[in-house]
């Protein structure tokens, strides 16, 4: 074998001297997210959007997963802010409001927890001025990897700790510095040989965290073990799906379709019927919507008796998973609903988006979103590079009023 030249070896050692040179690169460990379209992020508005974000003085935290994109937004003085952060597949996000942690999901082969903190400013150097972040861009301060099989989908805190649902073993686990561990799982999936951990069978999908894994509750597509599976263009949907109690292991609700995000609020167990794009809620072991949304219900969360909803369209090869929307009309967005009437108050929908899977929120004035800005100005490039190179970011650092 000839040895390659020293032209060969200069190109080589140029190109490979130049890979991996974005800190866009090095927070989401995915060499191509420096590059984003921005089709993804252009938006339409109806209502008022942005002064409700603005009168609840939050920022609203999204997943969108066949994007592979985080977004934030939020708006302060009249003026709204769009910031992002690319990610392989995010779906499950929950913000820990207390220690000031963003956790986010991300299910690739393998898996991976992403923990995101604000970064209050630029420490001191001799070849980098001190700044304060008044933004207070959310940075990674760690992730995790875990196995692709557990196929994680939502997130949750459970008595302060991390929890997801693992959808390929049909379990929630606890997640932990050293792993992670089953904790629940559904009485209907037990048989004589034990519990089937080894396979995805109802697409258990979502945790409405209570106090507790007693006081929690679950959803699910079915509560049938069969040969038909989730993923399978044949796998029944319609009115098949479930809410498990987390006490009893035993359904307390039916005849959803395709249920996603469960939430505790007020007592009551909130999910999206994705199916059927709606929002409700459980009562008397049956779904109440209160709301038809337009495309496929995913993401939820509340700020007082506001619920911020996501939509998303539909997949073309699951047409049939939503037999109670207008599938070519499902449009990918964010819609606040007053949770007292059901009425949709504004709304905000990406033209170019596809799907959601998660929605919280976090004060502003603990962070204002993500370090990369929708509408960057000049000197963005460098701006980014300084912030990255020397941020510092402490999740119980005391925050201004």
């Amino acid at each position: 074998m000839t040895p390659p030249s020293a032209e060969t070896l200069d190109s080589l050692w140029a190109r490979h001297h130049a890979e991996w040179r974005e800190p866009a690169q090095i927070a989401s460990h995915w060499e191509d997210a420096a590059a984003t379209d921005p089709a993804l992020l252009r938006f339409k508005t109806k209502g008022g959007w942005w002064d409700i974000l603005e009168q609840k003085k939050m920022t609203l935290l999204i997943t969108r997963e066949y994007e592979h994109l985080v977004m934030a937004l939020t708006a302060a003085k009249g003026k709204p802010l769009v910031s992002f952060l690319r990610m392989p597949h995010p779906s499950g996000l929950v913000v820990d409001r207390e220690k000031n942690v963003v956790h986010i999901a991300s299910t690739r082969n393998p898996n991976q927890i992403f923990e995101l903190s604000p970064a209050t400013g630029v420490m001191p150097r001799l070849d980098v001025k001190a700044e304060a972040l008044p933004q207070r861009p959310l940075v990674p301060i760690r992730s995790r990897f875990f196995p692709g099989s557990l196929y994680m989908h939502d997130l949750a805190l459970i008595g302060g700790q991390l929890h997801a649902n693992a959808v390929g073993q049909n379990a929630v686990v606890r997640l932990g510095s050293e792993g992670c561990e089953r904790v629940w799982w559904p009485r209907c999936i037990e048989t004589k040989k034990g519990p089937i951990f080894g396979q995805n069978h109802l697409q258990l999908n979502s945790i409405a965290a209570g106090d507790d894994i007693a006081g929690s509750f679950f959803s699910a597509s079915t509560d049938v073990v069969s040969s038909r599976r989730p993923g399978h263009r044949n796998f029944p949907v319609d009115r098949r799906g479930v809410i498990f109690s987390g006490r009893t292991r035993d359904v307390v609700a039916r005849g959803l379709t395709r249920p996603h995000s469960a939430r505790l609020h007020e007592g009551r167990v909130w999910v999206d019927n994705s199916g059927y794009g709606q929002l409700g809620f459980i009562e008397d072991g049956a779904f109440v919507s209160t709301t038809p949304l337009p495309g496929w219900t995913r993401g939820l969360c509340f700020h007082g008796r506001t619920a911020f909803v996501g939509t998303s369209r539909v997949i073309p090869r699951f047409r049939q998973y939503a037999p109670g929307l207008d599938v070519d009309k499902s449009a990918c967005g964010l819609h606040a609903v007053d949770t007292r009437t059901g009425e949709i108050q504004a709304s905000l929908t990406w033209p170019g988006g596809n799907q959601i899977f998660a929605i919280d929120w976090m004060p502003r004035k603990v962070s204002c979103g993500f370090p990369f800005l929708m509408h960057e100005g000049k000197g963005a490039a460098a701006r980014i590079k300084k912030m990255f190179y020397a941020y510092e970011a402490d999740p119980q650092v005391e925050l201004e009023k």
